[in-house]
Formats: C-alpha cells, sequence, structure tokens
C-alpha cells in the first residue's frame, strides 16, 4: 500500500511565538496519527522556480491515515494554536509503491 505524507512549505513565519505553540501540539498529534518526521529544517537548496523555505516532510502509512491525522482533533488544536502565525503550502500527497 502506498505511504501517505504531509509536505508543508513555510512562506512566511510572522509569529514564532504562534509557531512554538503550533509545534509543541502538532508533533504529539502528529505521532499519535502514525506519523514520522522525515524531514523538518530551513535548510533547503531550490531549483528552477523554487523557493528556499522552512520544509517539513511527514510519513504516514497510508494517504487515509495521513488524511485522518490531518482532521483528527489534536491537529485541529494545533492549527488553533498557530492560527495566522504563518503563511504554508501544505498538501498531503500519495507516494508511489
Amino acid at each position: 500500500m502506498p505511504k501517505g505524507y504531509w509536505v508543508s512549505a513555510y512562506r512566511t513565519i510572522s509569529d514564532p511565538e504562534k509557531l512554538a505553540a503550533y509545534n509543541k501540539l502538532a508533533g504529539p498529534a502528529v505521532e499519535a496519527g502514525g506519523g514520522r518526521i522525515l524531514a523538518r529544517g530551513s535548510r533547503v537548496v531550490a531549483h528552477d522556480a523554487g523557493i528556499a523555505e522552512r520544509t517539513v516532510l511527514i510519513e504516514f502509512d497510508s494517504l487515509e491515515q495521513a488524511v485522518a491525522a490531518h482532521e483528527s482533533a489534536a491537529y485541529r488544536e494545533a492549527l488553533v494554536a498557530l492560527s495566522d502565525g504563518v503563511e504554508c503550502d501544505f498538501r498531503i500527497v500519495e507516494g508511489i509503491d
């Protein structure tokens, strides 16, 4: 079964305190949902039309698990804490077998 992935690229971080509050809640919510953080950081090499911005990659056992984790009450609480603290390009994608 193909894995599911959360891919987040942070365009701007306007409130680092909100991001820190989100991180405290999001980490346990992701882990409870079966997610494993594969990459998280600001060291990015961008090519072509890409933008070197903070990027996070999280792996789940399936796309369905990734979607369920995003819809969980615990992760929704983390999103409330984040509020308008960042501008983020977030997507859930299915891996290949």
